[in-house]
């Protein structure tokens, strides 16, 4: 492919050097920490944990959630950064030299990322559009007086205070406005696909156009980018912190947040949501974390590092929920309704409770500024780790194609074109509809369940939880806490799969909104799309097992088995050499 750009675009010759460029580290250790805290902490960070916490028995919700993090979060986490570094590879190719014959979870992982590159960047989208509307005189959604409202839209201000006054039968908002009708544009279902909306097609234009720039030059770029855009959330997350807990009524949403209703832990579902939470939140099980790990030196300290990531994720999900439920308290004491009338998850929260409560405060175009930045950024760290672990297992399996000149270059514009076109889609008038398909089969759930199972059992029972154990400790000179151990042995699986097995029978058709119901075609679809990436790791077992030579037992040891090459196999055969030579008088010293 990167042969047939080249000649596409018709480059000199000194462009396509014959020369194949070294794979890269990272410039310094911060780059590495920076990044994968870019990936990590995202989006779900800020409107899927605090909103979990209220809805599942406040501060009792964090006891299924430490113990998920504990024995599947932190295990896997650390297995896939100690992984990339270890082997310095990313993708299918870390599994290749690890266990061949499970080398399609590394395909499996890159499906996975590429959907997602597909269909997540749409938030930017949306959050540059509300962000270039932040800058006018007033801001379009804190009024009536639009083109796109209706006769039912009202103003939500401080009137709900005032005893006189009553909300017109089946009235709309006017921020729930500019959010469906004006932003969205929404259809009636994903079967009324409708017109691509020019302003958002250019916004998604420009968040690949940055992404693109950002990631042009491998972890060189890329690491130079998350010094910006992976520092900055904090510093507009402690902004709207100090802001959020200084406003009237934010005791009140803070206590909604934080007191504990035990109760709750009795409902299974409370457990599910925190199992998924932990997998969303972490970008566990999509290939990220190992290829940001396989640029680091091989004795960087991953396992304290993993630890350290770990800690800022969480407690970063924990801050902002006091961030995000101050201002919550404040919009109900504000209108004089309950917290639970104001309260919301996923987009709803981040584009029409947010951008509500910002019309409430003085100077509210700054604080909308402030607010949409941080969400941008969030956002745009996690598409340039996506875009790199594409990038770095494509380079990796085919290294003399594409570490020439400016093949690399030239086969990411390629990706990102043809992410962009079928992104088209996710701005059109179904594209919300769309979007839930994808977040619901493809990037979460039973999908990324089965590939925590399998990542699991590959390591701690055929390549062997005690050999990559003396990995790390070649790695990082010493070895760490036992119970990493067996939660890869046991732990992780058995919790992994019992979490499956409940997603699995507790399945219910998907629902946008709880109300509109899917077409059955668009359920195939969805599965279609879950399936499309599981389905390569047996095609891949299969195609391995054709390929050997001898008894099907045979096959199934030989491609079971770890890479010679491997950093500890290779001191491990040079020793033996070396012993051999001695013995034999420096005759005979090498192994054929």
């Amino acid at each position: 492919m990167a042969d047939s750009l080249c000649r596409l675009f018709h480059l000199p010759p000194e462009m396509t050097s014959q020369t194949v460029e070294e794979r890269g580290k990272w410039g310094s250790k911060k780059e590495f920490i920076l990044s994968t805290a870019g990936a990590i902490i995202g989006l779900g960070n800020v409107w899927r944990f605090p909103y979990l916490c209220y809805k599942n028995g406040g501060g009792a919700f964090f006891i299924p959630y430490i113990l998920f993090l504990v024995t599947c979060g932190i295990p896997l986490f650390i297995l896939e950064i100690a992984l990339g570094q270890y082997t310095s590879q990313a993708g299918n190719m870390c599994w290749r030299k690890i266990c061949p014959l499970f080398e399609g979870i590394g395909y499996a992982s890159q499906i996975i990322i590429f959907y997602g590159c597909i269909s997540y960047i749409v938030i930017l989208a949306w959050g540059f559009l509300y962000f270039f509307s932040s800058f006018s005189g007033e801001l379009p959604w804190a009024t009536c007086n639009n083109t796109w409202n209706t006769d039912a839209c009202v103003v939500l201000n401080n009137y709900n205070a005032t005893a006189n006054w009553t909300s017109p039968v089946n009235s709309s908002s006017s921020v729930r406005e500019f959010w469906q009708r004006r932003v969205l544009n929404i259809s009636t279902g994903i079967e009324a696909l409708g017109h691509i909306q020019w302003d958002l097609s250019l916004c998604l234009l420009l968040s690949w156009i940055i992404c693109y720039f950002c990631v042009w030059k491998g972890v060189r770029s890329t690491g130079k980018a998350t010094y910006f855009t992976a520092t900055f959330p904090f510093v507009m997350l402690v902004v709207l912190l100090f802001r959020g807990i200084t406003l009237p009524g934010a005791l009140s949403g803070i206590k909604y947040y934080l007191y504990p209703n035990i109760a709750r832990l009795a409902d299974p579902q409370v457990w599910m949501d925190a199992g998924t939470q932990i997998f969303y939140s972490y970008a566990i099980c999509l290939g990220c974390l190992t290829t940001l790990g396989s640029y680091n030196k091989y004795n960087n300290n991953c396992y304290r590092d993993s630890f350290y990531l770990c800690l800022l994720n969480s407690g970063t999900s924990f801050i902002s929920g006091f961030a995000i439920f101050s201002v919550l308290g404040y919009m109900s004491v504000k209108q004089g309704v309950a917290i639970s009338a104001v309260a919301e998850s996923g987009p709803g929260l981040v584009f029409i409770v947010y951008p509500q409560a910002v019309t409430l405060l003085p100077w509210p175009q700054v604080w909308s500024v402030c607010f949409f930045t941080m969400i941008i950024l969030l956002g745009i760290d996690g598409q340039f780790a996506g875009l790199e672990s594409i990038m770095t297992s494509l380079t990796d399996i085919y290294p003399s194609r594409f570490r020439k000149g400016y093949r690399r270059e030239l086969v990411l514009l390629f990706i990102c074109a043809i992410c962009y076109t079928f992104g088209l889609l996710l701005v059109s008038e179904a594209g919300a509809y769309i979007l839930q398909i994808f977040d619901h089969y493809v990037c979460s759930g039973p999908t990324l369940l089965m590939m925590a199972i399998l990542q699991s059992v590959v390591i701690g029972w055929i390549y062997g939880a005690e050999r990559f154990y003396d990995n790390i400790e070649d790695m990082i000179g010493y070895k760490p806490l036992s119970l990493i151990k067996y939660c890869w042995l046991y732990a992780t699986p058995l919790i992994c799969s019992g979490t499956f097995i409940f997603c699995i029978l507790r399945y219910t058709p998907l629902r946008f909104n709880n109300s509109y119901v899917y077409p059955w075609w668009a359920y195939w679809i969805g599965w279609f799309l879950a399936m499309s990436s599981l389905i390569m790791i047996p095609v891949t077992m299969i195609c391995k097992l054709a390929k050997g030579k001898g008894t099907l037992w045979q096959r199934l040891k030989k491609s079971s088995q770890p890479a010679d090459d491997l950093p500890v196999m290779a001191k491990e055969m040079a020793s033996i050499s070396a012993i051999l030579h001695v013995r034999h008088g420096g005759k005979h010293g090498n192994i054929q």
